[in-house]
């Protein structure tokens, strides 16, 4: 039988795959990447064993997650469309990384996925395993399979006894890692529904969120986040506790119409509290530290990061690039900046570094001013000329 690594998540997809792969003569290693899902890995391991996978392995994958796919995103300052802080994307291929390594040590000739034909995922999986080993195959069960519906898929499960934990009445497909939740299908189909309460699990509902405001300190050092409210975190630790005081006051909730890579447009909703702090904050920090031509030009160098590693281009020549750049960039950006959080808004009220750039006698109207308007009429008249 033909070695096939699965990237397991144990949803209804993934688990059905196992059971058509065998049945279609395949020995079945399924792969569990822990990213920060908050599940019973166990249970899910021995769920994969019971539907038919030979062997399951089950990597803790949190730390690398943050480090070297997170904290660099957010020193790109990289966001999808202006809404999208990309948790599911930054864990495709830290997840497709792996699933080649374990191919590897298991002398496994083919890759699988449960991504579907509609989605980006499966782009980000095929793309990454091509650059890292062109060597392996690569099968895509929901491309090819015989069900057209997640109806379907329930049904098939339920015939051969496939422990699943999704009903025809709750349709949502949810993604998890430590940075954030993604949530889609169901009711969220009809652009114009809104959002049932019940999808949401790391926010709290905006209305429902207390009536004070929440204040909190970020600390950066060289652009990653170091500190909450001067005490050291983790990068992990830095996270949860991100994701829960966010969550508490509301923050991070995002409905998208989504350009996605194969050319449809889909609804998503998004929960990443944890994203919009530090996204929020190091841009803040960003403008006080980087000279103006810098600042913008790393908007568009932003912009660039965020379509390379939602188009599934992590492991490209020009994301390598740019990461000397923005590592360029980050060299000042150290600091503190302060925001309130305050039902479902996140405001930044201040920021501070001993590399900034802001002068307050230059800036200010008042008694300490020192700037010479005197040279504003030969420079607006040098500025004009070509025109």
């Amino acid at each position: 039988m033909k070695k096939v690594v699965l990237a397991y998540s144990g949803g209804l997809d993934t688990s059905c795959a196992i059971k058509w792969l065998k049945d279609k003569g395949y020995d079945v290693i399924a792969f569990i990447a822990n990213v920060g899902q908050q599940e019973d890995f166990k249970e899910i391991e021995k769920r994969a064993l019971k539907t038919g996978a030979s062997k399951v392995y089950v990597t803790d994958l949190q730390k690398e997650f943050v480090d070297d796919y997170v904290f660099p995103s957010i020193r790109a300052g990289a966001i999808y469309e202006n809404k999208y802080l990309l948790a599911t994307a930054l864990s495709r291929p830290l997840i497709a990384k792996h699933q080649v390594l374990v191919a590897r040590k298991e002398n496994a000739k083919t890759l699988a996925h449960g991504c579907t034909g509609k989605g980006n995922d499966q782009v980000r999986f095929e793309i990454t395993a091509q650059i890292l080993d062109p060597t392996l195959e690569q099968i895509a069960p929901l491309r090819i399979w015989e069900f057209k519906t997640r109806d379907e898929e329930i049904d098939y499960a339920k015939k051969h006894n496939i422990p699943v934990n999704v009903t025809k009445k709750s349709p949502y497909s949810i993604d998890v890692n430590v940075y954030g939740r993604s949530i889609e299908a169901g009711v969220l189909e009809d652009p114009w529904a809104e959002p049932p309460e019940e999808i949401y699990l790391l926010t709290t509902s905006p209305e429902k969120a207390p009536d004070k405001p929440t204040y909190i300190e970020i600390e950066f050092l060289e652009g990653r986040p170091v500190k909450i409210d001067g005490k050291a975190y983790d990068s992990v630790s830095l996270i949860h506790k991100l994701n829960e005081i966010g969550g508490k006051n509301g923050v991070g909730r995002v409905d998208a119409i989504e350009n996605r890579l194969v050319g449809i447009k889909s609804r998503e909703i998004y929960e990443n509290p944890a994203g919009t702090i530090l996204y929020t904050s190091h841009q803040e920090l960003e403008s006080l530290v980087l000279d103006r031509e810098t600042l913008h030009y790393k908007q568009a160098v932003g912009q660039k990061y965020a379509e390379l590693t939602y188009y599934g281009l992590w492991e490209t020549p020009l994301k390598k690039q740019l990461d000397a750049f923005v590592n360029q960039t980050q060299e000042r950006v150290t600091g503190t900046t302060r925001l309130k959080l305050y039902k479902g808004n996140c405001v930044p009220v201040g920021r501070k570094s001993k590399f900034s750039r802001y002068k307050e006698e230059l800036a200010t109207y008042g008694k300490k001013d020192k700037f010479d308007q005197k040279l504003a009429e030969g420079f607006i008249k040098l500025w004009g000329m070509p025109f």
